[in-house]
């Protein structure tokens, strides 16, 4: 199941976090997030801590900081809004190096960039640390709508069949001498999306016809059952613990 998506995103190797169960992961990445976000942006030193316990956690994951690093890009486009907010907001003025900014949208900026990217360090962990499979039985043990872990399902499973049909379609363009150099193009290549949606509406149509033949009355079977034991629900609520102690101080101090 969406061995492309899962060669770019898991790290495999063994380790306590990897072998948590699912469920568990998934309830302890919410928890750690929402405590982040009720945190004061004025507690900086919060924030500092916070990144500390997500160190801890990639190191017990054996998940190296460059691995970790490269996938926070991700978050390129909520920083470039992050670093726009002080040149844009209004209210009390002050000057760096120079330039006139906004107070609050300098405060704003940092709430965007310290809860954006602690949100974005956790969601990496946890994929790094599970499979995708994984991942959706998690979501079906904690009781999410059978119909949204089922699309998320067929949306990883056909990512990369359509990934290739695209490449296909690309190629067989380059192959007619075809090279999209400005807008005179865009028609073609408005065509070759429309014609991609249709394929991809017939294939789905195809697969439900089969599965429907095959008995499927709107719900996935459970082949795997996953459990999780006191000890380890323990182990994977330890981050947002420890996270909700520092936020407390943080309203507290």
């Amino acid at each position: 199941m969406g061995a492309g998506h899962t060669r770019r995103l898991h790290l495999r190797a063994h380790s306590p976090v990897h072998a948590l169960p699912p469920h568990t992961k998934l309830a302890a990445v919410f928890a750690f997030v929402v405590v982040v976000v009720s945190t004061p942006r004025e507690a900086v030193w919060a924030f500092a801590l916070y990144a500390v316990l997500l160190g801890l956690v990639a190191r017990a994951a054996r998940v190296p900081a460059g691995f970790l690093l490269r996938r926070l890009l991700i978050e390129i486009p909520f920083v470039a809004f992050a670093v726009l907010m002080p040149f844009v907001a209004e209210g009390e003025r002050v000057h760096v190096l120079g330039l006139s900014l906004s107070a609050g949208g300098l405060w704003g900026a940092w709430n965007v960039l310290a809860k954006g990217t602690l949100g974005v360090a956790a969601s990496v962990l946890l994929t790094a640390t599970t499979e995708l499979r994984e991942l959706l039985l998690g979501l079906q043990r904690l009781r999410l709508p059978p119909l949204l872990v089922q699309i998320a399902s067929f949306m990883i499973r056909y990512g990369d069949v359509i990934t290739d049909e695209m490449r296909r379609m690309r190629i067989a363009r380059e192959s007619r001498g075809f090279e999209a150099r400005g807008v005179r193009h865009w028609g073609v290549l408005a065509k070759s999306a429309g014609a991609l949606f249709i394929r991809s509406y017939e294939r789905g149509e195809r697969v439900h016809l089969a599965m429907a033949s095959r008995g499927y009355a709107g719900s996935m079977p459970v082949i795997d059952e996953v459990t999780a034991s006191r000890a380890q629900w323990s182990r994977a609520l330890a981050l947002p613990s420890a996270a909700l102690v520092v936020c407390l101080l943080g309203w507290t101090l």
